[in-house]
This record gives structure tokens, C-alpha cells and sequence, in this order.
């Protein structure tokens, strides 16, 4: 991305190749952000968009345009086509690299003269790579900066530094935004040397309190539902963090605000703050990464990990906040065996996300540089994911992504929870162990429910210990707690005329008719039913209440 807020030191850019001059004073621009997924909405090209309003000595027409890396190419292209900019500015990632030279090659093309931009982590950490792949200019540093600086440059001005705030939320921003996820800096870089990550030991800046609260405001007005915080470590500053805190709990809003902070940071302030957000209201992303000592030396990550699960527990406890958590495969000094051990230490700490990730190598990483001498052998294309390492084998690491596709199916997306739980204790498997089981029986490659929760049973039933009126019965109840009861597989229904006094109690209880489908009879001899005007805002369930018959 161009790194947006703008800093408060004069800017420090770097300008790669400027041999493509045009001495027009004014200019028709095209920022281009290509998202993930539609929802995804991009912060950074709006930022540089005030940028360029805010800095450029002459006046030019600035456009945005968003797009996804599930559209093709040449439909991109044609959209780029349509604004006949003179100058496009192209933010760079590890999700849409991989597509930009194919890209650019179609621009050249159609438009010979288009002057070509690219910024972000993926350009301004490889720079003479993009300039021998179509680019005509790579900028690193702030973008709402060098983007003006370079402009300024095209029309033969003389850039200047400038200490001013830019604000990228303008009208146009939030006509686009559209209800799409929303985001925002309100501090850039982090004060740790995280081997791994680009933003190690890189200066800690902070955007003004007021102007983090105004825009907070304005994003929870805006009609989004989820606002994200890409402050590498929110809570750096934990009075700060808490003052952000208080101003998102005391809003008027629906939104559900997401952070990334360091579980071992949180102060006592902090958690009694965030104890009393309304549930739903906050989601907390902690990267533990590794449990493994050795391991978090050489990436000199400093973590105290024992007040971090701590910390961790008592979120997870309190019931009103989303808890995640990241782990890292592959990390140096980092065995499949201390990794599964990591992992189950992890589960136990049963956050409502748990995220297995494998190691990207990420240009401009410091752990990249070392890569060779480490003996870490990653993808030459994008997102750079390790293949193996003098710790880790690629047998080892196919291992785990098996294990991976079955823990994103299941326990991420709060699906069969009762289930994993009751087969956990009953087989005496770790969970990484379980879960690799349920990845190599159950693979998920867009999966019906009723298919996937058939397989999965087939697998769990071959356990040891694995009784099946047991496991039917989990099962049950967690698809009425998924699903309400729609989607039932054939295997799990029952219909034992003792059904019918499960709805009577039901509509009882609820005062309340409710549908069928909503009530079942369990083969322990119990009747159970679902509140489906009950959501957890958390878990997404839908609470069960049973009967005694």
C-alpha cells in the first residue's frame, strides 16, 4: 500500500527512475487499488488522493478506482481505459502482484503513453524488479508525500516538504465506501524488531487523539458495520489505546471496531475498559506466533507469554469481545513437534478464531535477508510462503496446511464446536492431531454443509472411544445451533413422535410459535430446541434449551 496518515516529520522519499517527464501542469491521475474481495475497501489510495489535493502545486483531476484480484485483467484495464488518465498510480501487495505485470503489459498496449506508478510494500521493497517489469516510477516512504512530490516533479515544479494532516475521508471516500469494511491508521510503525514483519523497528508516529476521534466518528456514521485498525500494535500506547477505547465505546453505533494489539500490553485499565464494551461492539487480534523460546529469539519477538494467555483467558472469559489469535509455521528454530505443542496450548485458550498461518518471506522483512543463510527456501512468486526449512520439512508443512483446512472450516466459523469438544475428550487426540485427521478424511474444497458434516462423521465415528448416539447427538445440536435446524442431514434426523411434545414445551418456553425444524428429540431421551431470535453477536450461535421428557 502507499503508507497513508500523514507523518510529522518532513516527508523522507524515495523516487526510483524519473526518465518519463510530461510538462503538462495539470493532469488526469487514476489511483488504483485491487482488493481482495469486494467488501475490502482500501484505504491507502484515498490517502494519497488528499495527498496529492493537499500537496501538489498544480491543481489535478484526481480519480479512484477499486477493484478486486477475482476480476481479470483486461476488465481492469478497460476500466483504467475509460478514465484515460495520463498518470496511474497502482498500490502493490503480496495478493496482487502476482497479476500486475500482465497487467501493466495490457496498459502499455492501450494507452503507449500512460505514465505508470507504483508504491507500496511490495514496489518499495523491490524497487529495480517492478522498473524492469513496466513501471516507470516506484515511490517509497509516505505515499500521501512522494505522490505529489512525483507529480510535482512530472510538471517540472519543485516538490516541497509539507507538515500539514491530511484527511483521506473526503465525500468521494465515503460514497464509495458503500457499507464495504472500513479502515483506519491512527499510529504507523511499531516499536518492536519483529524479523518477519515490515513495519520492525520501524518509527512509532501517532495521529493526533482529536483527528483519530473525529474520523473514528465519521467512519461509525458512515453505514459500515465493521471498522478495521491497521495500527501494527494498537495498544503500543496503552493510555492511548484506552482513550480510543472509551470514545468507540461511548458511540452511537452498530459497528464492530477491530484491533490488533499485544495481549501481553494490556494493562488492568485496559481490560476493565474493554470488559464493559457492548458484546460485539470490539475484535481482538493477538499474534502470538510461537510458543517456542528459541524461536521467538531468533525473530527477536519479545512476548511474555505467560501474562499474555493470562490476559488472553480473562478476554475470552468475559464473553463480550471476538478473540483471535495467530500462529506462525515455519518460523526458525520451530519443529513440527514444538509447533503441534504450541498449537494445543494455543486451543486451550479456546479464543473464537485461531489462526494457522504459514511463514511468508516478505520483501524488505529482515528475516528475508537471512533467509539463505538460515536455510529457509520460499515461492519465488507471491505471497512468498516457505517451503522448507532446516527445521521444517515440506512434508511437515503439507501437514499442517491439511490440518489448517479442516480448523478454518470448522472451529473458525463456530461450526461443530460441541462436537470437537466431545470427540476431543472422547479420542484423547490433541486437537492439531484431530484436526489433521479431519483435514486428510474431510477435505473442504467448497463443500456442501450436510456433505461436509456427513464426512466428518463417517471420521469421527472411526475414532477410538467415539460412541454414536453420543456423537449424533453433538452433532444435532450443534447444527440447530448453526443453522437452526435448516440444512439437517438426513443421518441426524429423528422422528419419534416424543417430537412434538419438544415443540410444545418450546413454544412455551419462547411464548412463541416456532418452525419444525427448530425442535429435535435427542437419543439420550431428552427433547432440544433452538432460539433463533437469539444470535450470539460473538459465536454467530443461536442458544439451545433442552427438555426433559
Amino acid at each position: 500500500m502507499f503508507f497513508y496518515i500523514l507523518s510529522h516529520s518532513p516527508p523522507h522519499c524515495k523516487l526510483y527512475n524519473a526518465q518519463k517527464i510530461c510538462y503538462n501542469k495539470s493532469m488526469n491521475v487514476t489511483l488504483l487499488a485491487i482488493n481482495t474481495k469486494y467488501v475490502h475497501s482500501s484505504l491507502a489510495v484515498w490517502a494519497v488522493a488528499s495527498g496529492i489535493t493537499a500537496h501538489a502545486r498544480q491543481t489535478h483531476v484526481v480519480q479512484v478506482l477499486e477493484a478486486t484480484i477475482n476480476q481479470s485483467c483486461a476488465e481492469i484495464a478497460q476500466r483504467v481505459f475509460a478514465q484515460q488518465p495520463d498518470v496511474l498510480g497502482i498500490s502493490t501487495y503480496i495478493w496482487n502482484a502476482a497479476m500486475l505485470p500482465e497487467l501493466i503489459a495490457q496498459l502499455r498496449s492501450q494507452l503507449p503513453n500512460l505514465i505508470i506508478v507504483l508504491g507500496g510494500p511490495e514496489a518499495a521493497c523491490n524497487a529495480q524488479h517492478w522498473l524492469n517489469h513496466g513501471a516507470d516510477h516506484v515511490l517509497c516512504g509516505p505515499g500521501e508525500h512522494s505522490f505529489a512530490a512525483l507529480l510535482d516533479t512530472l510538471t517540472g515544479d519543485s516538490p516541497t516538504e509539507h507538515h500539514q494532516q491530511i484527511d483521506p475521508y473526503s465525500p468521494a471516500y465515503f460514497d464509495a465506501l458503500a457499507g464495504r469494511i472500513a479502515y483506519i491508521e491512527t499510529s504507523r510503525g511499531c516499536p518492536f524488531r519483529c524479523s518477519y514483519c515490515l513495519s520492525g523497528n520501524s518509527k512509532l508516529e501517532f495521529v493526533p487523539l482529536a483527528l483519530a476521534k473525529a474520523q473514528i466518528t465519521k467512519l461509525a456514521h458512515s453505514g459500515t458495520r465493521t471498522i478495521k485498525f491497521v495500527d501494527r500494535t494498537f495498544n503500543a500506547n496503552a493510555q492511548r489505546a484506552c482513550d480510543i477505547w472509551a470514545h468507540v465505546l461511548s458511540l452511537d453505533s452498530n459497528c464492530c471496531f477491530h484491533f490488533e494489539v499485544a495481549a501481553d500490553l494490556l494493562d488492568e485499565q485496559s481490560l476493565a475498559l474493554l470488559a464493559q464494551a457492548a458484546s460485539g461492539r470490539i475484535q481482538l487480534e493477538i499474534g502470538l506466533q510461537s510458543f517456542h523460546a528459541p524461536t521467538l529469539a531468533a525473530v527477536q519477538r519479545k512476548t511474555n507469554l505467560a501474562l499474555a494467555e493470562k490476559n488472553i483467558c480473562r478476554l475470552v472469559a468475559a464473553g463480550n469481545i471476538h478473540v483471535h489469535v495467530d500462529l506462525i509455521a515455519g518460523l526458525p528454530q520451530e519443529s513440527l513437534a514444538t509447533f503441534e505443542q504450541g498449537f494445543n496450548r494455543a486451543y486451550a485458550l479456546r479464543a473464537h478464531k485461531l489462526q494457522l498461518g504459514v511463514l511468508k518471506l516478505l520483501h524488505g522483512s529482515e528475516l528475508r535477508s537471512q533467509a539463505q543463510k538460515l536455510g529457509l527456501v520460499h515461492a519465488a512468486e507471491p505471497p512468498y510462503e516457505i517451503i522448507h526449512s532446516p527445521w521444517m520439512s515440506e512434508d511437515d508443512l503439507t501437514w499442517l496446511k491439511i490440518a489448517e483446512n479442516a480448523l478454518q472450516h470448522t472451529y473458525n466459523q463456530s461450526r461443530f464446536l460441541c462436537t470437537l469438544e466431545y470427540v476431543l475428550a472422547a479420542s484423547q487426540l490433541s486437537p492439531l492431531q484431530l484436526f489433521h485427521g479431519m483435514g486428510r478424511a474431510a477435505p473442504h474444497h467448497a463443500t456442501a454443509l450436510e456433505d461436509y458434516a456427513a464426512q466428518l462423521y463417517a471420521y469421527f465415528k472411526s475414532l477410538p472411544n467415539v460412541q454414536d448416539d453420543l456423537l449424533r447427538d453433538h452433532m444435532l445440536c450443534d447444527f440447530l445451533s448453526m443453522t437452526k435446524g435448516q440444512s439437517m442431514p438426513q443421518f441426524l434426523k429423528c422422528y419419534d413422535k416424543r417430537r412434538k411434545q419438544v415443540l410444545q414445551h418450546a413454544n412455551e418456553a419462547l411464548a412463541r410459535s416456532i418452525c419444525a425444524n427448530e425442535a429435535a428429540l435427542l437419543r439420550d431421551g431428552r427433547g432440544v430446541f433452538v432460539d433463533s431470535q437469539s444470535q450470539d453477536p460473538i459465536t454467530k450461535l443461536y442458544p439451545l434449551a433442552f427438555v426433559e421428557l
